[in-house]
């Protein structure tokens, strides 16, 4: 299903086979785990996308993606998007905000795109945008604390 490489904070796989073949996941996190799993990968201009498919479990009682797991997704998305400014570092997030777009059918891709707006230091701050099929969902920022190493 996956290779598997170690690092200091997790276990990053590379799915081998089917619809996210070559995209990464972290291993470990018992909560994105069972929420996602969610996956990313580097664009061709350097950016990371993150993504899943939507299933029938992500959904709230209306029919459609619950805003708990847009939330959830949005979080993993902050810490794919900074992956250059992370440097490998440990990270929490500090913020996280959103407001709600539009709505998310079972089936739909999900994805998250965004940049950094301010890195360097200790504090990383993102902006970004989550679609369903290419239609906006939630745009959100988040701020990440970056940890000192032990």
């Amino acid at each position: 299903m996956s290779e598997a490489v170690e690092t200091s904070y997790g276990t990053l796989s590379v799915i081998e086979s089917g619809e996210f073949a070559g995209w990464r996941f972290w291993e470990g996190d018992p909560f994105e785990t069972r929420s996602g799993p969610f996956f990313y990968r580097r664009e061709d201009d350097g950016t990371c996308v993150s993504a899943f498919r939507a299933e029938p479990r992500h959904m709230n009682g209306g029919g459609f993606m619950h805003g708990g797991c847009l939330l959830t997704f949005a979080d993993f998305a902050l810490f794919a998007i900074a992956t250059d400014a992370l440097n490998g570092d440990h990270a929490v997030t500090l913020n996280l905000s959103g407001d709600f777009l539009g709505a998310v059918q079972s089936g739909a891709l999900v994805e998250a795109r965004g940049e950094v707006t301010r890195g360097g230091g200790k504090t990383i701050f993102v902006r970004g945008l989550v679609t369903g099929d290419g239609a906006p969902a939630l745009s959100f920022t988040g701020i990440i604390r970056r940890l000192s190493r032990r």
